[in-house]
């Protein structure tokens, strides 16, 4: 019988394409979502890849009462990858509180339904934001964890603290949290891929969306930065690659292969690009020129992180495979099919 995976945020950007790698793999799927950042159609381009829809359910998890009553529903549950989160650094510097009541609340009664009802197994969507601004690079899983740039970027840290002091406590529990670098790109069906609600506040849809004429033009957050060309520089990793680092990690825990009750692991390419380098990849690979503007930094921004990747190379035998142009060209795709464009 297949196993049953709890996909928490799963309509959502990286959620959605970590739900087709978990059914391509044979497992279960359900997929809990509030759609405040994603659309209800994602479930029907999810079965067009993989011949099947996941079951779904739409409440926001920081309800203790509605999450309560699902897991009174669901206790059937052999594993949890917890995606459901707000996310974008800038508005969160705005609206923290948002931030916070979201983020901590959703994951404090994920756990207390895994301790109630003995539900073993949860994958968290961590950050390289807990590193904050790191003194050196690239960063490992030992780099210290430094102050956070943004409230994102705190709920993050505060995140992994209630998980590894919570599964010290409960060694029932076993997690891992996977410390995502920027992912990047779409599905190579272009059924699904990034597609935020209102004005994007990641660097590549608002470039596909300014090639698609939506966007006047693009902003670059500063070029001041200590940096080779000025802009900040990011560790720009395929969406897809991403995803099937999760379902190595499901598999992990489900076969008990973790060397400890809480692991970490970096999910990147160990590459740092510029926002321009990323700017003038996407006008190499698709041949469309884009109208951009340098503008001051943004709130809550580092200026350089890349990472680490051999832990995650060696331990989860995962690597990230796609290189920068295919992923832009993917997201190029994805964009056009989602605006009729030819």
């Amino acid at each position: 019988m297949a196993k049953k995976i709890l996909v928490t945020g799963g309509t959502g950007y990286i959620g959605s394409h970590t739900v087709v790698e978990l059914q391509q793999f044979g497992f279960e799927v359900i997929v809990v979502d509030n759609l405040s950042n994603s659309g209800i159609e994602v479930l029907e381009n999810i079965e067009r890849i993989t011949g099947l829809k996941p079951a779904f359910e739409e409440f926001d998890l920081a309800d203790r009462i509605l999450t309560d009553d699902f897991f009174a529903r669901n206790n059937d549950i052999d594993a949890i990858i917890h995606f459901a989160a707000f996310k974008a650094v800038g508005e969160s510097v705005q609206k923290p509180l948002n931030y916070y009541r979201n983020n901590l609340v959703s994951l404090m009664n994920i756990l207390e339904n895994q301790i109630r009802f003995g539900i073993s197994n949860l994958v968290f969507s961590s950050s390289c934001t807990v590193y904050g601004q790191p003194d050196v690079l690239p960063v490992t899983e030992q780099t210290p964890r430094k102050d956070a740039e943004s409230p994102y970027g705190n709920t993050k840290r505060i995140s992994e603290d209630i998980l590894r002091e919570t599964i010290a406590v409960n060694p029932q529990i076993k997690g891992i949290a996977l410390r995502y670098f920027n992912p990047v790109g779409a599905h190579s069906s272009a059924l699904i891929g990034e597609l935020p609600l209102g004005v994007p506040q990641n660097l590549v849809p608002f470039i596909t969306q300014t090639a698609a004429g939506l966007r006047n033009e693009l902003k670059v957050f500063g070029n001041d930065y200590n940096t080779p060309d000025g802009s900040a520089v990011r560790d720009y990793i395929n969406v897809v690659d991403l995803a099937k680092a999760h379902v190595i990690a499901i598999e992990r825990l489900l076969k008990a292969k973790n060397k400890s009750n809480y692991e970490v692991f970096n999910l990147g390419t160990g590459t740092g690009l510029s926002v321009l380098e990323v700017v003038t990849g996407f006008e190499r690979a698709t041949g469309v020129k884009l109208n951009y503007e340098i503008v001051d930094r943004r709130a809550g921004d580092v200026e350089k992180i890349w990472a680490d990747t051999s832990f995650a190379n060696e331990e989860l035998g995962w690597k990230a495979e796609k290189g920068l142009d295919e992923t832009l060209l993917s997201a190029w795709s994805w964009e056009k099919r989602v605006r009729g464009i030819k």
